[in-house]
């Protein structure tokens, strides 16, 4: 019976063992100057120091500079795709002037063709005399290559929208997740500070009585 018993200790002192080291290796893998925005919040939760009141509700008391830190690191990373949002901006507007130059381009190109169909089978080009076929042949390369181009910057214009829409929606996301953890915080301060403005109120009256 004390073997059993002696067994059934050991039993349950190693699997605590093993579960407290694996608790302290997925809180080592946590920072607060480190890794995303999530693993951040979750190092303030987790590192933060718990109590529990008269009535057995649990709180958590965050350090003033944590959240100052995080919030750095927010004000950080909208920085950045504020940053990348803008850059993305410039290459669509100068992509979308280019496409505009192709157009122009395209149209002047195909009214050459146009007026040069109206001509004899003998023409000059830069002073060279080339046959209809040949002249014609040489502008419809040029058209294929011109289509080509004006292909690849309409492609490269809607990859750069595409861009855009996602960084705006990840700015969206952030600042929507930022928004959110902040009123957290905001209540668990005033639930603290009520909890302690109680505690100073109970103690005074305490002393009253004595």
């Amino acid at each position: 019976m004390n073997f059993t018993k002696s067994l059934t200790l050991l039993t349950l002192l190693f699997s605590l063992t093993i579960f407290a080291q694996t608790s302290d290796s997925e809180d080592d893998k946590l920072s607060l100057n480190s890794g995303t925005l999530d693993n951040q919040f979750d190092y303030v939760i987790t590192k933060s120091n718990g109590w529990r009141d008269e009535r057995g509700q649990s709180y958590k008391v965050i350090k003033a500079f944590w959240l100052t830190d995080l919030k750095a690191h927010v004000l950080d990373s909208l920085q950045a795709i504020r940053k990348d949002l803008v850059a993305t901006g410039i290459t669509v507007k100068a992509q979308a002037q280019e496409i505009e130059d192709l157009k122009t381009s395209l149209s002047n190109t195909q009214s050459t063709l146009d007026k040069t169909k109206s001509e004899k089978n003998s023409m000059s080009l830069f002073g060279v005399q080339m046959s209809k076929g040949g002249y014609s042949g040489l502008m419809w390369s040029i058209i294929a290559i011109l289509l080509a181009l004006l292909i690849f910057f309409i492609y490269k214009f809607k990859n750069s929208h595409a861009v855009t829409k996602e960084a705006k929606r990840a700015l969206s996301d952030v600042e929507e997740e930022f928004e959110e953890h902040r009123k957290t915080a905001v209540e668990r301060e005033q639930k603290v500070r009520r909890q302690l403005q109680d505690e100073i109120n109970k103690q005074k009256t305490i002393k009253d009585k004595k």
